[in-house]
């Protein structure tokens, strides 16, 4: 974490600024990741594998426990679901084809 202010708290995630405005009156009542959500793409699997070796050590709940999407397909990945206090979606997740990132 970068800064916590009563109101909100800046992250440094993944080398840019995320800021999160606390807003318990507009909190979701369900964490669900789709048609909402934002992420990051790891560009080394060691990267990714850090992270969720992180989230299991923490014991943090998924919203969606790591999967292979598209298996035989150029854009398969692996991805994983979490939320933030607010039922906020974050997906985590790594191309096995670089190019595919974007």
């Amino acid at each position: 974490m970068a800064r916590r202010y009563a109101d909100r708290i800046t992250l440094d995630f993944f080398g840019d600024q995320l800021v999160c405005h606390l807003s318990p009156e507009k909190t979701e009542s369900q964490a669900t990741p789709y048609p909402r959500h934002f992420g990051v793409t790891f560009r080394e699997r060691a990267d990714f594998d850090r992270l969720l070796s992180r989230v299991d050590r923490q014991g943090l709940e998924f919203v969606e426990r790591p999967f292979a999407r598209f298996e035989g397909k150029p854009e398969r990945h692996l991805a994983f679901f979490l939320a933030d206090p607010s039922n906020n979606v974050l997906e985590f997740k790594y191309y096995f084809e670089s190019e595919m990132m974007y």
